[in-house]
This record gives C-alpha cells, structure tokens and sequence, in this order.
C-alpha cells in the first residue's frame, strides 16, 4: 500500500479518512500539529502529503515552506479557505493542488491517485536541451549541470515544455498534456507553478528558457 502522511488537527477527520483510503490501497499516518507533521516526514518514506491550511501551532503555508526546504514530495493542501489569495499563497510556497473543505474524500483520493502517477515512472531515459537535463526515472532536473530542486508537479511542466521545445503551448494543452484534471478546479495553478520553475533556473543562469507569448501560452526556447 501506498504510504500517505496527513497533518490535520481534526481527528475525527483523520480517523475517517484512513478507513476511507485502505479501500483504495492508500495507508494513511496522520500527525495533528505542524512541528510533529515535519519531524514526520524527514523520518518517513511518504509518497504524498495532505496539509491542512490551519494548525494549532504553525500556519499551513510556514509547514509548507519547512517541508519544501528539504523535500519535494507532492503537497495537496484540504483547507477552509477558500479566498484566491490564500490559494496562490500556498502554490507559491510550494504546493502542488489544492482542495477546500467541504470536500469529497473520492475527491481527495482522486487528486492523490494523480499525484502517484507522476511518480510511477521507472524510465530511466534522459531528456536534455538547451542546458536542461531531466532523468524520468528518479525526477531529478539539472541546468548547467546544477541541480533543480523541482516539485513532481515542476517537473512534469519542464518537461512537457522540453518535450515540445520550440512550439506554444495554451495553459488547456499543458494541462491536459499533464493529465490533471485537478487543475481545472483553479487555472491559476500552471502560472503559478511556471513562475516558480523561473526562479530556480534564474538561480542558475538569467538565460530566458520558458517565454510567456501574450495571449497564446508558453514556449520553451529551443537553444539557450
């Protein structure tokens, strides 16, 4: 079964939900505070992570933010807030989806069950252009042979941009080049996600990889 870590201060909540995902071959830890949830996932091999936005010690975000500066394990947020700001602020902190309450738990699973396919790759294959290295078998990315510490959901964008180098792509085709329908739920979400994938290559080099054409999409250029 798939290991997942939930970091909810609702334990009635959390007892649910584990009973509701063992019908879905998902095995559910829960940790109902901030500090124990990233203790947790720096001892644990998690596949996904499910944070509530509103926890007794830390905000959602700071958690987010902790867990992102040593780990890029998918992150889908369940929170009450439902304000577009609240939203952006978690994507930009790291997020990968989003899911307010009240919600559906075949949702919740279903947004899950997304993140997991992008980790089930085992191609080994290496996808190289213009300074960008990206190996599908282990989701790890390099610029200039400096490592990109990218989300799965980062890295999957990167490389379907890579994968049509040269031509725009509308946000619908990424998305849907992407499988996720969980984003439709927010379009905000792919400029967002792009945005930060911008910062860490400038981090590198202030070449100009991924170009934002006005009112058509993204495109990434074919030679840096």
């Amino acid at each position: 079964m798939e290991q997942i870590l939930i970091i909810d201060d609702d334990t009635s909540l959390c007892e649910k939900l584990k009973k509701y995902f063992e019908g879905y071959q998902l095995e559910l830890s829960a940790e109902h505070n901030g500090s124990s949830g990233v203790e947790s996932v720096k001892k644990n091999k998690y596949k996904v992570i499910i944070l509530d936005g509103m926890l007794p010690d830390l905000d959602g975000h700071e958690v987010c933010k902790e867990i992102r500066s040593f780990s890029n394990i998918p992150i889908v947020f369940l929170t009450g807030k439902v304000e577009e700001s609240d939203k952006i602020l978690g994507l930009e902190y790291g997020a990968d989806d989003y899911v307010t309450k009240p919600f559906s738990p075949r949702e919740l699973v279903a947004r899950i069950k997304s993140q997991l396919r992008r980790l089930e790759s085992t191609d080994l294959v290496k996808l190289e252009s213009a300074g960008i290295s990206l190996n599908m078998g282990d989701y790890s990315a390099n610029f200039n042979q400096e490592p990109l510490d990218l989300t799965a959901t980062e890295f999957e964008i990167l490389k379907y941009l890579v994968e049509n180098k040269g031509i725009v792509k509308s946000r619908e085709e990424i998305m849907e080049g992407l499988h996720g329908e969980s984003w439709e739920a927010f379009d905000r979400s792919l400029d967002i996600a792009i945005s930060r994938i911008r910062k860490k290559l400038k981090k590198v080099s202030d070449t100009e990889l991924i170009k934002t054409v006005r009112l058509k999409g993204y495109m990434f250029i074919n030679e840096a």
